[in-house]
C-alpha cells in the first residue's frame, strides 16, 4: 500500500495542470495581447502606407520617365523632319542652280554665236570687194587697182570700227608700254626722249582691252619728258 501512495504522488507532482487564466492575471494577459495586436496592426498598416507611397514615387519616376522619353521622341520627330526639310530644299537649290549654270553657259554660246553671225554678214560685202577689184585688174590691167584697195581697206575699217575695234597709231606720241612694242631706238633729241618715233605695225584695241600692241621705234637723246605729259 505504501508504495502505491507513493508512486500515486510521484505522478501528481509530474502532472502540471492546464487551466484558464482567472481574475487580474488572465486580465493583464489579455491586455497584453490587445497591445500586441494593436502594435501588429499599427506596423502593419505604416509598412502598407510606406508601401502604397514607394509605389506612388516609383509611378510618379515612371511617369516622369515616360514623359521625358515621348518629348525626346517629339524633338527628334522635329529635328528629323526639319533635317529632311533643309535636304529637299537644298536639292532644289542645286538642280536649280545647275539649271540655271547650263541656261547662261548656252545663252553665251548663243551670243558669241550670234555676234560672229553678225561680224561675218558685215565682211562680206568687203570680200565681195576684193573679188570685184581682182577680177577688174585681170580684165583690164592693173590701172586704178590701187583706188579700188584703198576703197576697199577704208571699208574693212568701217566694219570693225562699227564693231567697236579701234587702230592704235601713236606716231609722235609719248611711249606707252601698255599698249605699244618698242622693237628698237632712235636717237634724236629734237623731240622729248621715248616719243614714238615710227610705227611699224599698228596696234588694235576693242573697247578698253589692247588686243595687239602697236610695234614702235621710239627716240632716245632728247630732254625728259615733262611729269605733266607722263
Amino acid at each position: 500500500m505504501a508504495a502505491d501512495e507513493k508512486n500515486t504522488d510521484e505522478r501528481e507532482a509530474r502532472e502540471i495542470p492546464i487551466e484558464g487564466c482567472e481574475g487580474e492575471e488572465c486580465a493583464g494577459s489579455e491586455d497584453a495581447c490587445a497591445d500586441a495586436e494593436a502594435v501588429t496592426a499599427a506596423a502593419d498598416e505604416a509598412a502598407c502606407g510606406q508601401a502604397e507611397d514607394a509605389a506612388e514615387d516609383e509611378a510618379a519616376d515612371i511617369a516622369a520617365e515616360a514623359e521625358a522619353v515621348v518629348a525626346e521622341a517629339e524633338r527628334l520627330a522635329k529635328a528629323e523632319a526639319e533635317a529632311a526639310a533643309m535636304k529637299d530644299r537644298y536639292l532644289r537649290l542645286q538642280a536649280e542652280w545647275d539649271n540655271y549654270r547650263k541656261r547662261t553657259a548656252e545663252e553665251a554660246a548663243d551670243m558669241k554665236v550670234r555676234a560672229s553671225e553678225k561680224i561675218m554678214e558685215d565682211v562680206l560685202p568687203v570680200l565681195d570687194d576684193f573679188e570685184r577689184a581682182i577680177a577688174h585688174a585681170e580684165q583690164n590691167g592693173e590701172e586704178g587697182l590701187l583706188d579700188g584697195v584703198k576703197a576697199i581697206s577704208t571699208k574693212v575699217c568701217q566694219v570693225f570700227a562699227k564693231h567697236g575695234l579701234e587702230p592704235i597709231d601713236p606716231a609722235g606720241q609719248p611711249f606707252d608700254a601698255l599698249q605699244h612694242q618698242a622693237v628698237a631706238t632712235v636717237p634724236d633729241e629734237s623731240v622729248p626722249d621715248e616719243t614714238v618715233a615710227q610705227v611699224y605695225q599698228k596696234g588694235y584695241r576693242l573697247g578698253k582691252k589692247v588686243l595687239r600692241p602697236a610695234m614702235v621705234t621710239i627716240s632716245s637723246g632728247g630732254p625728259k619728258r615733262e611729269a605733266e605729259e607722263e
